[in-house]
């Protein structure tokens, strides 16, 4: 994917096919979200028609597992326990760490590299009750897909988080 900020939604029942858009609303490519029970999701864009990479959960961990196309794993991303801000750590065999902060109660966040330059940005663009739609920039060397991966890999920790919760 060439485009450098990207439009993606997940579904009421995070389950099915979903559009991945740029900013004139063009379908470049597809985001099929596994189901309920996998947690898992696989990003395919339409520049080469083949399966770009895909997310999941480690069995029985919070830990978000981040593949390539030929499904060899390429990063982890975790949540990091903090009072007054939402954070997580990626971790990318080839690109290095990433970090990802927002606020308590916002819905805007930053990724962040280990020297503290800004490599992405990431916004919650759905209504209150809705399934949760992103807003993505990407500045960075992480290829589109792949950050796609782990923006997913956030809303389905903080999914089962706010279930644990209740």
């Amino acid at each position: 994917m060439e485009a450098r900020k990207v439009y993606v939604r997940d579904n009421f029942l995070s389950r099915g096919e979903t559009d991945i858009t740029d900013e004139r609303e063009r379908k470049i490519g597809t985001l099929d979200l596994h189901g309920m029970f996998q947690s898992g999701v696989t990003v395919q864009s339409f520049s080469d028609g083949l399966t770009s990479y895909s997310g999941k959960f480690r069995a029985f961990s919070n830990t978000w597992l981040v593949f390539n196309g030929g499904d060899q794993e390429i990063g982890t991303l975790k949540a990091k326990f903090t009072f007054f801000t939402k954070r997580y750590v990626y971790d990318s065999d080839t690109h290095g760490t990433f970090y990802i902060e927002s606020p308590a109660f916002s819905r805007e966040y930053t990724v962040k590299t280990e020297r503290e330059q800004l490599a992405a940005e990431f916004r919650r663009v759905d209504g209150m009750f809705g399934a949760g739609a992103f807003e993505l920039t990407n500045d960075s060397t992480l290829p589109m897909e792949e950050l796609i991966v782990v923006v997913m890999g956030v809303h389905a920790i903080q999914k089962r988080q706010s279930a644990a919760s209740t």
